[in-house]
Order: structure tokens, then sequence, then C-alpha cells
């Protein structure tokens, strides 16, 4: 069975990620594999340079991600087009993944930021919304990431509106009252997933 676990940015899907983890789940984040289809070397790497230039480059061939995401975030025909490029890459790699973790775990986990967005969800049995409040998401992404708030707003409206998540989601992990709350619901929804048929 696969799970997909998703949430908007600053939710915190990788600690409910690892929480399953440290029960035995075997996990896959498509934000890993999506730096994975950019890497040096990579063909999405080389189109990404040919259409935006060396000023997304950082100095060591790397992709420079935070000059591509104002690029991206500021022109939606821009990020329509990123998409174009990295999402067909960005799938295959995970069904591959995937395949292999299942092979050794009760259950695996798609954790994906865009997993509704992006149409990832065709691949799961259920989905899993990682579900704080608005002001908090907007709170840890600045801690985290030291971007501006006016980009973290945009990356917000790029996501699914929190209700819409919420609507389709099988089931909700509150992560906004501690590691402990979070903990506990994960080893429910863990006992529930090993048992489950689906």
């Amino acid at each position: 069975m696969i799970i997909g676990v998703t949430g908007g940015i600053g939710s915190g899907k990788s600690t409910v990620a690892r929480a399953f983890g440290d029960l035995g789940a075997g996990w896959v984040d498509a934000d890993d594999v999506a730096r994975e289809v950019v890497a040096p070397g990579e063909p999405a790497l080389a189109a990404i340079t040919e259409r935006f230039g060396e000023q997304v480059i950082n100095e060591d061939g790397s992709l420079n991600r935070a000059a591509l995401r104002q690029i991206v975030f500021d022109d939606p025909t821009q990020r329509a087009w990123l998409e174009s490029v990295t999402h067909p890459r960005i799938r295959e790699r995970l069904l591959a993944h995937l395949e292999r973790l299942s092979a050794t775990s009760p259950y695996v986990l798609l954790v994906s930021p865009l997993l509704f967005e992006s149409g990832q969800d065709a691949l799961v049995n259920r989905t899993l919304v990682v579900d704080v409040p608005e002001h908090e998401q907007i709170s840890r992404t600045l801690a985290r990431d030291k971007v501006s708030e006016t980009q973290v707003r945009a990356i917000l409206a790029a996501q699914l509106p929190r209700y819409e998540r919420l609507s389709r989601a099988d089931d909700v992990i509150d992560n906004s009252q501690g590691l402990d709350f979070t903990r506990q619901q994960v080893s429910t929804l863990d006992q529930r997933y090993r048992n489950s048929k689906t």
C-alpha cells in the first residue's frame, strides 16, 4: 500500500515521514527526487540552463534553487514550463523508488508537497494531509528557509488552499501541538495502515 503524504509548506511533512520511518515504514520524498533530476549532468538541468541562462547555476555547476524559485514564482508561464520539464522525470523516478521500497516495507509513504497539484495522488492508495494553521506555515518557513514573507506567500498561493487539501484527505495529522502529539497520531495510523488490505 502506498500512502501519499502532503501538506502546505512548513507543515512538517518530513517530521511526520521520519516518525513513520522510526516505526519501520519506507518513504520517498518527492522534494529529494526533484533535486535528483536537476543535479549536474541531468538532462533537466541542461534544459533549465538553456532557458534561463547561467543566472540559475551556482559556481559548482549545481542549480541555484533560490534564483530559479524567484523567476518561476513571479511568472506562472515560466513555472508551467519548469513543471513540464521536471514533473515527468520526477514521476518516473518516484515509481522506481516506490517499487524498490515496497519489497521490504509493510507500506510505503510518498511524501510530496504537490501531491494533488501534480497528479501524484493517482500513484497512491490513501492520502494523508499534515496540517497546521497558515500563520504557523509562514513563521516556520521564514525561520527555516531564510526567504522573504512575500516569497512564502507566493509559494502558499501556488499550492492548494488549506481547506481544499483537507477536503481531499483520507487521513489528517494535526502537527500544531508538539512532537509527542504528532507521534501519537503517527502510531495510530501506522497500526491502521499495517492492518489495511487496500
